[in-house]
């Protein structure tokens, strides 16, 4: 395939769209600017395989439910949901097992409480809450904020932010004064 330049378009119009690439029988426009990146293949976290993407019907599918695409690792039934809307089907973290999606509910479990009663006492959206309450929890385990993700975090991470939250629960309890 190689590039045609097309004679100069009306003034102002979009350099981008002046060239083209020509292969035998076609005229197809050629993308100019920022390449663009590679689209995302997760790694299995546990064998090392590269992850497929599976959609709602297809055999290997493993939910009942639509839960929209996932990437899947089928030998290690570990799987990652991708972001809403994603045209790129980025994943929303690591791979997980069942161990680990079983650590990732109960650390849900215990962190969204606290993200609803921060909502509820200093009059913030949810998001704002539960924003706050994963950079509280990566200051407690030292980690980086960004990284303080539950669809980051491993089976250890998951452990050590629930004891973090359990902690932190113990102290708030012993701290009010009990009628």
């Amino acid at each position: 395939m190689r590039p045609a330049a097309l004679p100069p378009g009306p003034p102002g119009s979009h350099p981008a769209f002046a060239i083209f690439a020509v292969s035998p029988g076609k005229l197809s426009p050629m993308r100019v600017g920022r390449p663009v990146q590679a689209l995302p293949h997760p790694n299995c976290d546990y064998c090392g395989a590269k992850a497929t993407l599976v959609r709602p019907g297809e055999a290997a599918y493993p939910y009942q439910d639509d839960h929209g695409p996932l990437w899947l690792c089928a030998p290690c039934e570990a799987w990652i949901g991708i972001f809403a809307r994603s045209t790129r089907n980025l994943p929303l973290g690591r791979l997980a097992n069942a161990e680990l999606r079983e650590w990732k509910a109960k650390l849900h479990a215990a962190l969204e409480p606290m993200a609803e009663a921060k909502a509820r006492r200093d009059g913030v959206n949810i998001f704002e809450a539960r924003s706050k309450g994963y950079k509280w929890l990566a200051g407690e385990l030292k980690i980086e904020p960004k990284a303080c993700n539950i669809n980051l975090l491993d089976v250890e991470q998951c452990k050590a932010a629930i004891d973090v939250i359990e902690q932190f629960e113990r102290n708030r309890r012993a701290a009010t004064p009990s009628e």
